[in-house]
């Protein structure tokens, strides 16, 4: 237990299969306080027989009373979730905050919150969730009626990241289970805690065992390889970096079964002179350092217009040097450590990359003097580069830390050159005040979403995802409900 968690001992993960939290598999690995480096405990790693239980439990529900459950009856136990995670929002919270290190402020505001409104919105989303039909002619005249059925896909492997644990998670299992899957979750190994913990929830909701399976694990050669590869999951669901995604997709090419993946970024800003410029400089400040730059939406390219270039830097310096780090448990800490000290090493060393290529350091570029058990934790201090040509490593590769790179331009179509010179296409955020201007650059950059003076504003009813590597489908509102079902046409004789 950590000295600086208020609320209690932290939640002890293990594997959730069939209804029951049970330990086994092949040796544990250590969670850590990402804060402070203590260690909060150890996870059981699953084995393939592990894994394989998992996945014979989550079949062996889709016989039984769920797979019989009409929408309604499914939308009546998701919302019951959606109330036991409010109801148990304060464990949730700890969880949460324990595993990532990311600042109270933050998780109680959006990762607990969402996690619950996304088991609300789908079960909204099913309930007007339709399918076609069509009337035919037939050479006797008596015509013929199609119409299709959508069913479920079977059993899902849902992979998760760990910047946004309990978010990203639910935005897949609630749509999966909304349409009548059964699913097993693969959290990541850094933050096990929240998907265990949903266990006791989907119990408490009515949740038939085998619905809903944990098992926890590292990647290859582990809990992840065992799922993508086992013959039993229907479908695999991804959020994460791009070479994960590449060989999830191969094991999935056994057996053709689908996916639906959610993969890096490397996205810009587009500040236009004539934005507001008060309001630019507080939202790229957000989808720069929010989580500490660890959100595959937010932002480590900023590209600002020549004549606003000195200004605005100025001003995003001044507002970088006041996030504040400190205890993620106290309400006034605005920014958090990153997950580990593997990621911290990752992340400096585009650092130290940026530095030897002559980058002008704004401000930051090093590690924070922090006191106490803090000095311990995984703090990088938030960074600012300009003056790097576009082809440096720094530019083009996902840091996936509380940094980006400020380059000016000069016109309209150099601005969507720079934003499309990239492998990735996942978001941009621009910033503008011409109206027309807004519309025209949306339609040209090659983005799955693109934020028009905001940034992370999200209709969940709306599609989200990736172009080029930065994904395969797309997720949100009926566009989740395609991938988590299959289509099938029944046609009537009249």
């Amino acid at each position: 237990m950590t000295k600086l968690d208020p609320a209690g001992k932290p939640f002890a993960a293990a594997h959730f299969i069939d209804g029951r939290a049970i330990s086994g598999g092949k040796g544990a690995f250590e969670n850590r306080y990402p804060a402070t480096g203590e260690l909060i405990g150890t996870v059981p790693a699953a084995d393939e027989a592990i894994v394989d239980q998992a996945v014979t439990a989550a079949r062996k529900a889709l016989k039984g009373p769920w797979g019989k459950t009409s929408e309604q009856e499914r939308a009546a136990v998701l919302r019951k979730v959606a109330d036991g995670i409010m109801r148990r929002f304060d464990e949730f919270l700890t969880a949460e905050v324990m595993d990532t290190g990311k600042p109270v402020s933050l998780a109680s505001h959006l990762d607990i919150p969402r996690g619950a409104a996304n088991f609300n919105i789908f079960a909204d989303q099913v309930l007007t969730l339709s399918a076609e039909s069509f009337r035919m002619a037939t050479p006797d005249g008596a015509g013929a009626l199609n119409y299709a059925l959508r069913v479920p896909r079977g059993v899902i492997g849902v992979v998760c990241p760990w910047n946004l644990p309990l978010l990203l998670m639910t935005w897949k299992v609630a749509p999966a289970l909304a349409c009548g899957n059964a699913v097993v979750v693969k959290p990541s190994e850094e933050t096990p805690s929240t998907a265990a913990l949903l266990g006791e929830v989907m119990n408490e909701a009515g949740v038939p065992p085998g619905v809903y399976n944990v098992v926890q694990g590292l990647g290859p050669d582990s809990a992840g390889e065992f799922l993508t590869r086992h013959p039993g999951v229907n479908g695999i669901t991804f959020t994460g970096e791009t070479r994960t995604g590449e060989a999830i997709m191969k094991a999935a090419a056994t057996g053709v079964r689908p996916v639906s993946f959610e993969l890096g970024g490397k996205n810009a800003a587009l500040i236009f002179a004539d934005c507001d410029l008060d309001k630019a400089v507080e939202g790229t400040i957000r989808s720069v350092f929010a989580n500490c730059g660890q959100v595959c939406l937010g932002t480590e390219r900023v590209y600002v217009e020549r004549k606003l270039f000195p200004e605005f830097v100025a001003r995003l310096k001044t507002a970088a040097e006041a996030l504040r780090a400190g205890n993620p448990f106290d309400k006034a800490t605005t920014l958090g450590p990153l997950i580990s000290q593997e990621h911290r090493s990752k992340v400096l060393s585009y650092y130290e990359r940026a530095r030897k290529e002559g980058a002008e350091i704004v401000t930051g570029g090093g590690i924070p003097n922090l006191k106490g058990p803090l000095a311990q934790g995984s703090w990088i201090e938030p960074t600012i580069w300009t003056g790097l040509p576009e082809t440096s490593a720094v530019i083009r590769e996902e840091i996936f830390g509380p940094c980006c790179h400020v380059a000016p331009f000069d016109s309209e179509e150099e601005a969507v050159a720079l934003a499309n010179d990239s492998p990735y296409g996942l978001a941009t955020a621009i910033w503008t005040t011409n109206l027309a201007r807004a519309h025209r650059v949306a339609a040209q950059v090659e983005v799955g979403i693109t934020w028009v003076n905001s940034w992370f504003l999200r209709d969940l009813r709306t599609p989200f995802g990736g172009s080029k590597q930065s994904g395969i489908g797309r997720e949100g509102g009926v566009h989740s409900m395609e991938f988590y079902t299959e289509l099938r046409n029944v046609c009537i004789k009249l």
